[in-house]
């Protein structure tokens, strides 16, 4: 509905969680269902944007290859959707608060005297644990768990720094794959640790490829969705795990 009052409207930051409507939180849902207008990012599926069918509709998400006017841009939108209607939603894949952009967004609000409130999401580290049956901690083997990007801000250097974890979880991995596993085999990670990709995790294009280190050293070759890459010793298959996975980027290298 348009907002007849003079205050303005309220803005909800959504977790679309990693694509499956069903993992969609309850809270979400039903806030998608009440919306005005949605800005959604490009991950999020258009499985998703069933849930609000009644809502005006606004893509404004890159996957890559963000233009530094962008966030600017998105901010200003949200701004000024919020005065013209009652219910806005900021909808974004995985978790607001976790590479998200969360805070220039908040900052925006805040300063423009607009309520907003976060809604959490599943983050996509979480749904490709549960994927690929894959704990990312284990008694005894991983007791510490990092989630990084390599990705940065327009203008800002690159981040080559690795966070030292037992279980590493890199987010946004597929272009990276080369240079993060160079740099872990020159920090000392062994060549045949345990590595899990996933493509396109909880759709239906969902692929999971299991290799070592050294062979992520080669790449990963041609990818056509969002990409995650797990790390460390806690990604060893149990014995009895039967494995199903696709094995193409792993014929790659064999």
């Amino acid at each position: 509905m348009n907002n007849s009052t003079s205050l303005p409207g309220k803005v909800y930051l959504i977790g679309a969680g990693p694509g499956a409507q069903d993992l969609m939180t309850l809270r979400g849902a039903r806030l998608l269902a009440q919306a005005d207008v949605v800005l959604h990012d490009a991950l999020v599926t258009e499985e998703m944007l069933e849930l609000c069918p009644q809502a005006q509709k606004i893509l404004v998400g890159k996957r890559c290859g963000q233009l530094s006017t962008a966030q600017a841009f998105i901010n200003k939108q949200l701004v000024d959707n919020a005065r013209k209607h009652a219910v806005v939603v900021r909808l974004k894949g995985g978790d607001p608060m976790l590479f998200g952009r969360a805070d220039e967004e908040l900052r925006a609000l805040e300063e423009a005297g607009i309520a907003v409130e976060v809604v959490p999401g599943i983050t996509t580290a979480l749904a490709a644990a549960a994927a690929t049956l894959q704990p990312l901690t284990k008694r005894g083997v991983s007791r510490s768990v990092a989630f990084f990007t390599s990705s940065t801000a327009p203008g800002e250097p690159e981040q080559t720094r690795i966070p030292d974890c037992d279980t590493l979880v890199q987010y946004m991995g597929g272009r990276e794959a080369i240079a993060t596993a160079q740099r872990l085999l020159a920090l000392g990670r062994r060549a045949d640790t345990p590595v899990v990709v996933i493509e396109n995790c909880s759709r239906p294009d969902q692929r999971i490829v299991r290799l070592t280190l050294s062979a992520l050293a080669h790449g990963l070759g041609d990818t056509h969705g969002p990409v995650l890459v797990m790390l460390g010793d806690a990604m060893a298959a149990r014995a009895h795990q039967s494995i199903t996975e696709t094995t193409a980027i792993l014929a790659r290298h064999a």
